[in-house]
């Protein structure tokens, strides 16, 4: 019986990761990679250790593996951008990371000249340094990198790829494609318009290619099959395939995607729009996608900034000590709020306090924030999509939680299902690539692979949960425009 392997190229560390024809994991390998900040703001990768930690998991993978390999597939940080020279195969500059904010000056500058509405229009997108395009324009304006016709830019995907092939294949996917603010989303293809205004070269891009189908083979003949950037590739790892399903990845932040099917809808105000996938077929699948900045990441401020707890998996218990906060509420805008607000001037707040307090009400507030943005997100996602949600798939690391879920199945008042296998990114790629190769014949036959670990149902009322929330909103209210 052959495998299927994902090659995971995230933020911090590359995962390999092997699954059988059930979609049942049956090997991993992970190695971190370097991180460089070399100013306030700014975030580098060198692209040779990204791909030094692709080829050393693989290796270690391939190794532990007693079965042959049908398919690779790829999936990635997304808006990372990547340079490199066609005919030495050497990068030109370190990878600028998405996190990185060094462009915040000239996306402000496009914005105040009338550019948005083309962007938003043609992208799906905002102006933010948070995206691919502005990157590619600092490296070329202030990098060093030159204009020729050896240059090659990718997110990295497109690198990985690049690499596995041995230089043979330059390309990408739609879903990526459609996070570098270089591509039409409705024409599916590079925008001359757009690589005009941030001075990108259109010999420079990558074909972009159907997620599912072969893109080239390995040295040792294994075909490369499947691309998707990573939230798309845990949608499709959550076997979200009809309109209206919709997936929450918590982590240190959380993503809420929903497939909203083969139409793109219209720009919308607090939401992003990208594509999803497109199979070999040419069926093309959207997404409405919603950034929560922080949710995790409070599990972490309780734990390294105040000290009330020593690990992150302690705050259930804690949580659970009291039956509900009386009336606490922690909004996390660290850094502002992302969806459905996008407000960078909010600052974290908490209201609501009394002299009995204690951490137990603060600990179920942090957990009750994350249901909270949630629901915000998907309810601005119904309202643009006319999808209701039926059903919340959950993954990521905060997805253990399970009074956490149940506050969230509360708040939407639909159930929320976490599925046995958490790995729902890597496992998105290779069932693309698996799609690809005949390892599985349709999306019919992988959701069938989909399988519960937990399902939480509402417990709460409508009217209990509403009144919380209304509560949360006056929270939130106060938080906003803080910072000047």
């Amino acid at each position: 019986m052959s495998v299927v392997v994902a090659v995971d190229a995230g933020t911090t560390g590359v995962r390999a990761f092997a699954v059988d024809e059930r979609g049942a994991p049956v090997g991993w390998s992970y190695r971190e990679f370097p991180q460089h900040f070399p100013q306030p703001g700014w975030v580098e990768h060198d692209a040779d250790d990204i791909w030094a930690a692709v080829q050393a998991t693989l290796a270690e993978l391939r190794a532990a593996l007693d079965r042959p390999i049908a398919a690779v597939g790829i999936t990635n940080q997304r808006e990372t951008a990547v340079v490199w020279d066609r005919r030495t195969g050497r990068p030109r500059h370190r990878a600028i990371v998405w996190q990185d904010r060094r462009t915040a000056e000239r996306c402000h500058s496009l914005r105040d000249a009338g550019h948005l509405p083309l962007v938003r229009q043609t992208t799906g997108l905002v102006l933010d340094p948070y995206f691919s395009a502005s990157k590619l324009a600092w490296m070329l304006e202030h990098g060093g990198v030159e204009a020729d016709d050896d240059l090659a830019f990718g997110t990295v995907d497109s690198w990985v790829l690049w690499n596995l092939t041995g230089g043979a294949v330059h390309a990408t996917d739609p879903s990526n494609a459609s996070r570098t603010l270089l591509y039409d989303i409705r024409a599916q293809k590079w925008s001359p318009e757009l690589c005009d205004l941030f001075g990108v070269p259109m010999s420079s891009l990558p074909e972009v290619r159907p997620s599912s189908g072969r893109f080239g083979t390995t040295d040792d003949g294994i075909p490369v099959s499947g691309i998707a950037g990573d939230q798309q590739a845990a949608l499709f790892g959550q076997a979200c395939f009809t309109p209206g399903m919709t997936k929450n990845t918590y982590g240190t932040g959380s993503f809420v995607v929903m497939n909203v099917g083969p139409e793109c809808p219209p720009p919308v105000e607090g939401l992003l729009t990208s594509v999803a996938w497109t199979l070999a077929s040419g069926e093309t699948a959207y997404a409405l996608e919603g950034a929560i900045f922080v949710t995790g990441a409070a599990v972490q401020w309780l734990r390294d900034g105040l000290g009330m707890i020593h690990s992150a998996d302690e705050i259930e218990a804690l949580a659970r000590t009291v039956d509900d906060t009386e009336g606490v509420y922690l909004v996390p805008a660290f850094t502002g709020l992302g969806s459905p607000w996008w407000d960078p001037y909010a600052r974290g707040a908490v209201v609501g306090l009394t002299r009995g307090t204690g951490r137990a009400h603060l600990a179920r507030a942090v957990l009750e924030a994350m249901a909270f943005q949630t629901r915000d997100v998907v309810e601005a996602m119904c309202a643009a999509s006319s999808h209701d949600v039926a059903e919340l798939r959950a993954d990521g690391g905060a997805s253990g939680n399970d009074l956490m879920l149940q506050l969230q199945a509360d708040q939407l008042q639909v159930p929320v299902a976490r599925p046995k296998v958490q790995e729902t990114t890597a496992l998105g790629a290779a069932y693309l690539a698996g799609l690809a190769e005949g390892v599985w014949s349709s999306t019919d036959e992988v959701a069938a692979h989909w399988s519960l670990d937990a399902r939480f149902d509402p417990r709460a009322s409508k009217a209990g949960a509403d009144a919380k929330h209304a509560g949360w909103r006056r929270a939130v209210d106060k938080s906003r425009n803080w910072a000047t």
